[in-house]
């Protein structure tokens, strides 16, 4: 069994829209970082999505733990033309889309940007691979709200919508596990 341990990067403070923005995270709190990392396997390896919130993040939970290059096909959604647009303004500008975006997620796009679908594939992928190449390890991937929620769907089978109404704060632990059974989720957004 492979297990997954997904930690969302620290928070931006941004107020607007960020995907492949590359934003910095707030890892001020040593305390709570200090305590995510000792949560996480001591063996695990990490990796992390190639935007600096994310990277940042990887490395403040490094310990002596082997870190693997950073992964693009793990970057938040791409919004396009919404990236550093706040909500707001995104609704004046696409109502009708900016309302069936977040409650029938799917095929739809953001103007210039990625679906749902797509950002669930191209993580799929990633994880895929990981999985393969290290079958029955523990596996710490630092990434963004939108990649995790896309894993929650897969490991638990459940709709994109669904996925979507879990709570994923800054710093907690989604947990997950693949093996000959299948996708397994175990606890979401764990804080320590």
């Amino acid at each position: 069994m492979t297990r997954l341990w997904w930690v969302r990067h620290g928070p931006t403070h941004e107020k607007v829209f960020v995907g492949w923005r590359d934003v910095p995270a707030d890892l001020s709190d040593h305390a709570l970082i200090n305590r995510v990392a000792d949560h996480l396997p001591e063996t695990g390896l990490v990796i992390s999505s190639d935007l600096i919130r994310a990277s940042a993040t990887a490395d403040a939970i490094m310990r002596n733990r082997t870190r693997l290059p950073d992964h693009p096909g793990l970057r938040e959604f791409d919004f396009g033309a919404w990236d550093g647009l706040h909500f707001t303004q995104v609704a004046e500008r696409d109502p009708d889309l900016s309302r069936r975006f977040w409650e029938e997620p799917g095929d739809l796009t953001a103007p210039d940007g990625e679906s749902w679908n797509a950002v669930a594939k191209r993580v799929n992928a990633v994880v895929d691979d990981l999985c393969q190449r290290h079958n029955g390890q523990d596996i710490i991937l630092t990434a963004h709200i939108g990649v995790i929620m896309t894993q929650i769907q897969r490991a638990s089978g459940s709709t994109a919508y669904q996925a979507m109404g879990h709570q994923i704060d800054n710093l907690s632990i989604t947990q997950m596990s693949v093996g000959p059974q299948g996708w397994e989720l175990g606890v979401v957004n764990h804080l320590p």
